[in-house]
């Protein structure tokens, strides 16, 4: 607040204390008159680590009326307002500003540190420095009750109930305004900071509506990692809500197997749609991806893996991956073709890293190959991958030719209970690249 006299009674309260609150403007006689009382507290900034609060709407006889900062000459002990002035400004509208009762109150937000949804019962506010800034939400019963008054009616009683309160910048408002208004952009900065499977988990609670306005919130991988994660049904019900254009934005991001998954579940219709929004290549990739059964080496494999001439040598193989190796997730294996796409041979990223410079990859290559074909089922795929152990195996098409690989968590994911699948870990992340070509 502005100048010194503000500060020397306020320094911590909640909102629900300061909401009712008279505001008043002491004539130079001495004597005060009420000009309104407290109805809700404005931030211009909401997307501040600890938001300032910019001015205060009072409910007057004229109607609402806005109280910039400073105009505030002192908050008393009691909580009354003291004004320089009567407020004569109407307040601004809803999409220029974040209204702490009317937008926040009784809104969902998510604890980031403690991964869960809950709910706003009040907030906190603190003088730092010349301000006052919002630094906590109440979601416990204490805040409940301070509302309904029981500061008023049982202080001691309420003074023993235990705080629960979640710092600002641990917290991520679900209810992010619509379109037009103040764009929360904690949200995505917070949300991003949870593992997929965690936010997925929460996104689980919501309704379709906040589901999705959760994962539009997020930039495109990450809203990836998330649509990943979640179940068919609430994959598809985000899908409906984002709109087509950032829906597909969000799918090509996705691991290409998830992502021709994700398009198999969909109507025809909703599906061509998406894919229309696409780059061509990848439209076309995962049309023929989507063509395969879910439960079989088809369904299962991503395109995303790096292959090699034989002829070239290690130094100028290991050379080229340092160049696409961000490119790409999925590196453990480097997979030998001739230029027909036939697959001749395979090698670890630790038999490269051992060999000779100047070797050739045909002479480091394993010739012995175990693969799987398009209509092997999920079952079969993971055999292959236990009895081998494998990190990932390859899958091939009649005549030989590398189609893509499987890698070993989705061939977990194929023959494990639903409710288990999405809180595995990963080996490929959110980056649906095309196939990288090594050498």
């Amino acid at each position: 607040m502005a100048g010194t006299t503000a500060q020397a009674y306020f320094q911590e309260g909640y909102v629900s204390e300061l909401v009712g609150r008279r505001a008043v403007v002491v004539h130079p006689d001495g004597t005060r008159r009420t000009v309104g009382r407290i109805a809700d507290f404005v931030v211009a900034k909401p997307d501040d680590t600890f938001p300032r609060v910019d001015a205060i709407v009072l409910k007057t006889r004229a109607g609402l009326r806005l109280a910039p900062v400073d105009s505030i000459v002192a908050i008393d002990a009691d909580g009354e307002f003291v004004l320089r002035e009567a407020p004569t400004l109407p307040p601004p509208p809803d999409d220029e500003a974040l209204y702490l009762v009317e937008d926040l109150f009784d809104k969902q937000i998510v604890d980031v540190d403690g991964r869960k949804v809950v709910r706003i019962n009040d907030l906190e506010l603190a003088r730092t420095a010349d301000t006052i800034r919002v630094v906590a939400a109440d979601i416990g019963v204490a805040g409940l009750l301070r509302r309904l008054g029981g500061k008023r009616v049982a202080s001691r009683l309420l003074d023993l109930i235990p705080r629960s309160l979640i710092a600002w910048d641990n917290i991520a408002p679900l209810h992010d305004l619509s379109p037009e208004r103040v764009q929360l952009s904690v949200s995505q900065n917070r949300l991003g900071r949870l593992q997929p499977a965690d936010l997925a988990e929460i996104i689980g609670e919501l309704s379709a509506r906040d589901a999705a306005r959760v994962v539009g919130s997020l930039d495109d991988e990450h809203a990836a990692d998330a649509l990943e994660h979640l179940d068919p049904d609430t994959q598809r019900a985000v899908i409906d809500d984002l709109g087509t254009e950032r829906a597909a934005d969000i799918i090509e991001e996705m691991d290409s197997d998830d992502a021709a998954d994700l398009l198999g579940e969909l109507p025809a219709e909703k599906q061509a749609a998406l894919l229309a929004e696409m780059e061509p290549e990848t439209a076309e990739e995962l049309r023929e991806l989507a063509k395969f059964a879910e439960d079989t080496a088809g369904g299962l494999m991503t395109t995303d893996y790096v292959w090699i001439y034989p002829h070239r040598s290690v130094d100028a193989t290991i050379a080229k991956i340092r160049e696409i190796g961000p490119e790409t997730e999925f590196v453990y294996y480097l997979y030998v073709t001739d230029q027909e796409q036939t697959l001749l041979g395979v090698l670890s990223l630790r038999t490269l890293l051992l060999a000779k410079p100047d070797e050739p990859i045909h002479a480091v290559m394993e010739t012995e190959l175990v693969s799987v074909s398009t209509d092997t089922s999920a079952e079969d795929v993971a055999s292959t991958i236990a009895r081998y152990d494998l990190l990932a195996v390859p899958v091939v098409s009649s005549d030989g030719k590398m189609l893509g690989i499987v890698t070993v968590d989705d061939a977990i994911d194929a023959i494990i209970p639903e409710r288990l699948k999405r809180k595995l870990p990963r080996f490929t992340r959110h980056h649906r690249r095309p196939t990288q070509k090594a050498g």
